[in-house]
């Protein structure tokens, strides 16, 4: 990421989450972000502009590559008139403010799971919104769901909660890894959907 030109550009700290579905093959499908802080803008577009062209490593679940959603947290700070730019990927809030070395569950798509991504709930939203639902979640350190619960949605009652439990109900994931070890793990997802 252009660091120096965030700085030219008048960008001050900033942080936003981003979520990419990413290919058997690495390639960036789709990205989206959310939960940006105020005046985030010049943050996001460079993020953006960075996902279109970015290829990962490719998420493997018993040694074969899958489909997998990729959740992603990015600050960018001004220390010193010099810029800091962490990127943390599928990261706690507590986590976070740490800065420690974990890396949260991912769904995945592919051979051992039944999740599909992401579903619209079409049949109960009337017009075209935006939602976004957190679910806990507790996932084994072998990537079974053990435990699945709201906690929020907005906007309340049309429909995003029961289409985000019914997307992860079925899924399996690659479990988290704590300092490069599979662990058990409760985490709350953020779960995004626009039309």
């Amino acid at each position: 990421m252009d660091t120096a030109g965030l700085i030219r550009d008048g960008q001050k700290d900033a942080q936003l989450l981003f979520c990419c579905s990413v290919g058997k093959d690495g390639a960036v499908a789709s990205t989206w972000t959310y939960r940006q802080s105020p005046d985030s803008k010049l943050l996001e577009r460079e993020l953006v502009r960075c996902l279109d062209t970015a290829v990962f490593v490719p998420a493997v679940y018993n040694r074969e590559p899958v489909y997998v959603l990729f959740y992603g947290t990015v600050t960018f700070k001004v220390v010193d008139g010099k810029p800091r730019l962490r990127i943390f990927a599928n990261q706690e809030a507590e986590e976070l403010k740490k800065e420690s070395d974990f890396v949260g569950p991912q769904p995945f798509v592919g051979r051992g799971s039944k999740f599909e991504g992401l579903h619209y709930p079409n049949d109960t939203v009337t017009s075209e919104l935006t939602g976004i639902v957190e679910l806990a979640m507790k996932v084994d350190a072998t990537g079974a769901l053990k435990e699945l619960r709201l906690v929020s949605e907005y906007p309340p009652l049309v429909g995003f909660g029961r289409a985000a439990a019914e997307d992860f109900r079925v899924a399996s994931f690659i479990p988290a890894f704590r300092e490069g070890k599979p662990v058990e793990c409760s985490i709350t997802l953020p779960v995004y959907y626009e039309p």
